[in-house]
């Protein structure tokens, strides 16, 4: 009896400390600021896929002239994608469809980008949205603005 109250014990306290260090992870990813929730759906077929299948959610953090994308869902300090500005060609934005209604949080809007030949959607809110092609276009004099 004493040995399965000491597992139990020990299975919530690993669990305890497993929430505890995701959380402690998230909020060192927003003291930096410029952060904002941000769903990645990355190497998108040319044809739409209403399925909803791909989309991982996540955090973004703008970095000097790249975005950093953390997985939500990772115990990882490293993000898991970087985003170059200088690479990132702005798409025409579209609406959820379909099933991705339920994949992605509630008024989120996807911004379709190519990224080095790779074709990606980024899901934000419309205020996020602003504000990152707002950043895509204040580029430093002498780079091209990506926004097609």
């Amino acid at each position: 009896m004493f040995l399965a109250l000491l597992v139990c014990g020990l299975v919530v306290a690993l669990v305890v400390i497993g929430l505890f260090v995701f959380g402690l992870r998230r909020r060192l990813i927003q003291r930096a600021g410029g952060t904002f929730d941000c769903s990645l759906h990355w190497n998108v077929p040319d044809e739409p896929d209403p399925s909803g299948k791909g989309w991982v959610y996540g955090v973004a953090r703008y970095s000097g002239d790249e975005i950093a994308w953390f997985r939500v869902f990772s115990y990882a300090p490293r993000p898991r994608r970087t985003l170059e500005r200088s690479s990132i060609v702005a798409l025409e934005r579209r609406m959820p469809e379909g099933e991705e209604e339920l994949a992605l949080l509630s008024e989120m809007v996807i911004q379709p980008c190519m990224y080095e030949g790779v074709r990606l959607e980024l899901a934000m809110s419309e205020d996020a949205r602003t504000g990152f092609m707002a950043w895509l276009e204040a580029a430093p004099p002498g780079q091209r603005v990506n926004v097609a």
